[in-house]
């Protein structure tokens, strides 16, 4: 894939942890181009990618990339694309999006139509390299073109597959949106580890490394996560005794409703982009 050009219009967060990836994977840094308008964020782009192309030229980025990665906030998704339209339309590059809640239907509309479109929802911790992201390719999109986009999200963590649009909506829920799950957990445990008289440094490690053991174990364990607690919790035990709290309050059933609302949220949010 060397000497394939990927662009990205909008050099926001999700862009510069692309572009990062990409470079530190060995892509050569003079096939990324990125097209901001904030000449501040141009100048952190060009300090912080070295031999990448940045412009604040959204058109010229267009012409040039075999691969556009729409990097955009979705309210200004159609604005962009349909500025976008002429240029894309000549070069009709593979076309990604990482904007929540825009359909890819709506997206090849405003770009000029017959495009292969990906689509997908990556989370925060893409910024570490470490993202899950979901990605769905429309029917336009041949087997080579979704394996490049793989390709390209991979470099900032792991990829999975959905063979319809709606079920992004549930990728949305639940990684995207599932880091703040994870740091909600841990910021009500340092509280309590505080509250019982840790110091806020030892109730940080303290946190932070069980969280990041018992991800990488459950990682790798090959059991259910309903077998995992019951090796923490013994009978009469303290794991035990916070679980009965969990189980009288019906905290499962609350973190469902959580989990739901934010699953229809986000269809809500898709269905309004088109509108």
């Amino acid at each position: 894939m060397s000497s394939y050009r990927v662009g990205f219009i909008g050099g926001g967060n999700m862009a510069r942890a692309l572009a990062g990836g990409l470079t530190s994977s060995g892509y050569p840094p003079a096939n990324l181009l990125i097209a901001d308008p904030n000449s501040e964020q141009r100048a952190i782009l060009r300090h912080d990618l070295p031999g990448v192309k940045v412009t604040a030229d959204n058109d010229e980025v267009a012409r040039a990339a075999d691969c556009l990665v729409l990097a955009v906030k979705p309210k200004m998704m159609r604005e962009v694309c349909r500025g976008l339209a002429a240029a894309v339309q000549q070069k009709r590059p593979l076309v990604i999006s990482v904007a929540a809640g825009t359909h890819s239907r709506d997206i090849d509309d405003w770009l000029g139509a017959e495009l292969a479109v990906v689509r997908v929802m990556p989370n925060q911790p893409a910024m570490l390299l470490e993202g899950a992201s979901g990605m769905f390719a429309n029917e336009l999109t041949s087997s080579e073109q979704r394996d490049r986009a793989t390709e390209i999200i991979s470099a900032v963590g792991s990829v999975v597959h959905v063979h319809d649009e709606d079920s992004i909506d549930a990728v949305t829920a639940i990684s995207g949106t599932g880091p703040a799950y994870f740091y909600f957990l841990i910021d009500m445990l340092m509280q309590a580890a505080e509250e019982f008289g840790l110091d806020a440094q030892a109730a940080h490690k303290l946190v932070m490394d069980t969280a990041k053991g018992s991800a990488a174990l459950a990682s790798v364990s090959g059991e259910s996560m309903s077998a995992m607690i019951e090796h923490v919790r013994s009978p009469g035990g303290t794991t035990a005794a916070a679980f009965e709290v969990f189980d009288d309050e019906n905290v499962r059933e609350v973190f469902a409703k959580a989990f739901t609302a934010a699953r229809d949220r986000a269809v809500e949010l898709a269905g309004s982009s088109s509108t």
